[in-house]
C-alpha cells in the first residue's frame, strides 16, 4: 500500500500537508472573488473552533510540528501551471470564471500571519486581516490540525500495522462504493477537504470514486488541486460565510433582515446556472424561504447543511411550488453528515420528486472508524469560522441549535430578527 510505505519510510517529511495555494475547497475560490469585487477591506477575524472537547488537541500535536506546517503555507504562492488553470480553463460551462484583476490579486498573495496560543488542552488559532485574504486560511487550518492529529496516530503504530490499517480503510471505502454504484442517477461530489485523514489519503479516495462509480455519477471534487491533477471537474458554490459576515456588517436590524438576500444579489451579478445555489439555514431555513424574494425562487436549486435533510427538502419542494416552479427541475445537495446509507435513503426518496445531488465531506475522506484502539482516529467535529467582522461578532443559527455560534445576546437578536422559533437538536456527526 503506497500510503502505508510513505508513512512508514518518510513519517511524513516529504509530504507537507498542505501542498499549494489551491489546496483548499472551490467554493472558497468562487466565494474570494466576490468578496474581493464587493468587501474588499471588510476586516474580519477568523477562529478555530473544536466542538469535540474530549480531543485535547494540544495535548496530541507538538507546537513546533504545528507553526511549521502554518509557516509553510504563508511561504506558498500561485505556481503557473495553477494559474493558467484557473484564468483558462473551464468551470460549471464557464471560461475565465475567475477575472483578470482578482487573477492578478491572487497571483500575488501570501497568506497572512496567525495567532497561535494553547489554554485548556485546545489550540487557540485565529487569523485577522481584511477579507478577501484571512478567509483562504479556513481550509487550510482545518486540514493541518486533522492531519497533524493522525499523524500523532500514526507515529505510535508500527510498519504492519500501517498496512493493515490502510487495507481495512481501503475494503470500508470500497465497500462504499460497491453499495452506490448501482443507484441509478446517483450525482455525488467529494466535499471533504477540511476534515480529511491526509491530502494523499483524499487524493487516493477521489481516484478510488471515480473508478468505481464513474464520471456520471462521482461529479467531481471541491479540493481544486485535486480536481486540476486529476482532470475531473471543481465542485462548490457558496458558504455561511457570506450572509454571517454580510449580517455582522448591517447598521441595524432592518438592514441585518436583508442582509442574506444581499449576499445573492451580489452573487447572482457574476454566477448562473448550477452556481445559483441558496444555501438557506444560516439563520434558519423556514424564515429565509417565507421572507425570500420571488426571483429567488427561479434559481437552480438549494443546498442542505444543517437539520433533519429530508425536512428541509420537504420545506424546499413546498416553497417551490407555492412560487409557481417546478420541484422536480431543482438541484437539492444535501452535505450534511452524510454516509453511504444516508445517501442511498435520501436518493430513493427524492429522485424525481427533485435532482438530488450530494457532497460528500469527512465520511468518505477520514473514516477510520473501528480501525484503531480506542478509535483513535475517529473523525471528530472542528469549524474555522468567521468570528467577527469590523469589529461586530459574526452569528449562526443554522436549524441545528448545537451548531448556533456566537455571543448569547446576539443569538437572541438575530432569532428575533429573523423570527426562528424552537428548533430540534441533532447529534453533530462531523
Amino acid at each position: 500500500m503506497e500510503i502505508a510505505t510513505r508513512v512508514w519510510n518518510h513519517r511524513w517529511k516529504i509530504d507537507p500537508i498542505v501542498r499549494s495555494l489551491i489546496d483548499n475547497d472551490f467554493y472558497k475560490l468562487l466565494m474570494c472573488q466576490s468578496v474581493f469585487r464587493n468587501k474588499p477591506d471588510a476586516q474580519v477575524t477568523f477562529s478555530l473552533i473544536n466542538r469535540s472537547k474530549d480531543i485535547r488537541l494540544a495535548d496530541l500535536i507538538d507546537e513546533g510540528e504545528l507553526r511549521e506546517q502554518l509557516d509553510h503555507i504563508r511561504s506558498l504562492s500561485l505556481t503557473r501551471g495553477e494559474s493558467t488553470y484557473l484564468r483558462g480553463n473551464t468551470f460549471y460551462g464557464k471560461r475565465q470564471m475567475f477575472r483578470p484583476d482578482f487573477m492578478e490579486w491572487f497571483e500575488k498573495l501570501r497568506l497572512p500571519d496567525y495567532h497561535l496560543e494553547k489554554r485548556d488542552g485546545q489550540y487557540e488559532l485565529t487569523f485577522e486581516g481584511s477579507w478577501p485574504e484571512v478567509m483562504l486560511w479556513e481550509i487550510p487550518a482545518l486540514a493541518v490540525l486533522m492531519e497533524l492529529r493522525s499523524r500523532a496516530v500514526l507515529k505510535t503504530m508500527d510498519k504492519f500495522e500501517l498496512q493493515v490499517l490502510y487495507a481495512r480503510a481501503t475494503t470500508k471505502l470500497w465497500e462504499k462504493v460497491e453499495k452506490l454504484k448501482h443507484l441509478e442517477g446517483l450525482k455525488l461530489a467529494d466535499f471533504g477537504t477540511r476534515r480529511r485523514h491526509s491530502y494523499l489519503w483524499q487524493d487516493w479516495c477521489v481516484q478510488a470514486m471515480y473508478e468505481g462509480l464513474g464520471p456520471d455519477k462521482f461529479i467531481g471534487t471541491s479540493n481544486v488541486h485535486i480536481a486540476m491533477r486529476r482532470d475531473i471537474e471543481a465542485i462548490g458554490t457558496n458558504a455561511h460565510e457570506l450572509p454571517m459576515v454580510y449580517s455582522a456588517l448591517a447598521q441595524n436590524d432592518a438592514e441585518l433582515a436583508q442582509a442574506p438576500y444581499k449576499v445573492l444579489e451580489d452573487w447572482q451579478e457574476e454566477h448562473d446556472g448550477n452556481l445559483r445555489i441558496i444555501l438557506p439555514d444560516t439563520y434558519g431555513t423556514k424564515g429565509f424561504l417565507e421572507r425570500a424574494p420571488d426571483w429567488l425562487a427561479g434559481w437552480t436549486g438549494i443546498r442542505i447543511d444543517s437539520g433533519d435533510p429530508a425536512t428541509a427538502a420537504e420545506v424546499a419542494i413546498d416553497w417551490w411550488k407555492s412560487r409557481g416552479e417546478d420541484p422536480t427541475k431543482k438541484l437539492v445537495i444535501f452535505s450534511d453528515g452524510l454516509d453511504v446509507d444516508k445517501v442511498i435513503e435520501l436518493h430513493n426518496q427524492f429522485n424525481g420528486r427533485v435532482r438530488p445531488s450530494f457532497g460528500w465531506g469527512t465520511l468518505m475522506t477520514n473514516d477510520f472508524r473501528g480501525l484503531t484502539n480506542n478509535d483513535a482516529l475517529s473523525p471528530f467535529s472542528m469549524v474555522c469560522k468567521a468570528v467577527s467582522a469590523n469589529g461586530s461578532p459574526t452569528v449562526k443559527l443554522s436549524d441545528n441549535p448545537r451548531k448556533a455560534m456566537g455571543p448569547a445576546e446576539e443569538i437572541e437578536r438575530y432569532k428575533r430578527v429573523f423570527g426562528v422559533g424552537e428548533q430540534d437538536e441533532m447529534e453533530v456527526v462531523v
